[in-house]
């Protein structure tokens, strides 16, 4: 007689359904949770967008847009606050300075003619426009290879060089360049540590001779950005220079620093430079209170004490 096989009770193969139904819950409550935070009020959105539209708008085309639309005598309106009693500090430069540039390009003038020995051999350029002006070295000419020490050579190019910024209050910074090749040797990790500690000692060599040392800053680049062919071993030579970059002002210092003065035009630095602007009674400015930052209308001082 064949034996009855017990019934299996598969209640336990089901057990996954509990689980996987948990799971989709918690999924559906992080969602809500996740547009709920996404969520915004699109009517005071559109309501204060419009309104900054408004103000922009006014102060580039000069339209004649009532201002009392969006603040009132109070300041009060759709940004709280109030007046201020502080103008907004001009931040901006004027791009065309005639005489700045004019100052600029005498400077350019007199170091060429002291360096005019050394443009044939190859081994100085000098290259500039309205806003800087570049001498280019070949680190052979400063540097034993793999060394920061300056050569002895190095004395008369730089005490020239000196001779001429140090009368000047311009802006300067040093650039140090390498090739693709790696540092031989211990002493320095990466061609970072190379080309920054040669333009370091280019700094020191030019205050050494007089040049103010709060006018000046050392960068190194390493040889992330060659001007020449690391293909060939005169592109190599070429790209192992110090580069001396006197600007007209400390911003134009500031946008070249973020990226080499090979690696960006006169007309973008220009595009960088806003000119100058008055800020009048439509300008905003940041305020931080006990609630967070607002912005608000910038009052000058003197329209405060004619009320």
């Amino acid at each position: 007689m064949a034996r009855r096989r017990p019934i299996e009770d598969d209640s336990d193969l089901q057990r996954w359904m509990v689980s996987w139904a948990d799971f989709l819950t918690l999924l559906f409550a992080f969602f809500v949770v996740m547009y709920g935070i996404s969520s915004v009020n699109q009517d005071k959105y559109r309501q204060l967008a419009d309104s900054l539209s408004e103000v922009f708008d006014r102060n580039q085309f000069g339209g004649g847009v009532n201002s009392q639309s969006i603040f009132d005598q109070s300041g009060a309106g759709i940004l709280d606050g109030g007046q201020s009693l502080i103008q907004a500090p001009a931040t901006f430069i004027e791009v065309d300075d005639a005489q700045a540039t004019a100052e600029l390009r005498e400077l350019q003038a007199r170091l060429t003619a002291d360096l005019d020995g050394l443009f044939d051999a190859g081994q100085v350029e000098i290259q500039g426009g309205k806003l800087w002006f570049t001498i280019e070295i070949r680190s052979a000419l400063l540097f034993e290879p793999g060394d920061v020490i300056p050569a002895i050579e190095a004395d008369p190019i730089i005490a020239k060089i000196a001779e001429v910024l140090r009368s000047a209050d311009n802006p300067i910074h040093i650039e140090g360049y390498t090739d693709n090749q790696p540092v031989s040797g211990d002493r320095f990790p990466s061609n970072w540590e190379l080309s920054a500690a040669r333009a370091a000692a280019v700094v020191r060599m030019l205050e050494m001779n007089g040049v103010e040392s709060a006018l000046m800053a050392a960068v190194g680049y390493g040889e992330f950005k060659p001007a020449y062919s690391n293909r060939t071993l005169e592109g190599q030579q070429l790209n192992r220079r110090i580069v001396v970059v006197v600007s007209r002002d400390q911003a134009v210092r500031q946008a070249l620093i973020a990226t080499g003065s090979g690696g960006i035009s006169d007309l973008t630095v220009k595009t960088l430079l806003v000119p100058e602007v008055d800020p009048g009674e439509d300008a905003l400015e940041q305020v931080e209170t006990e609630t967070g930052v607002i912005f608000r209308q910038a009052v000058a001082p003197d329209a405060e004490e004619g009320e």
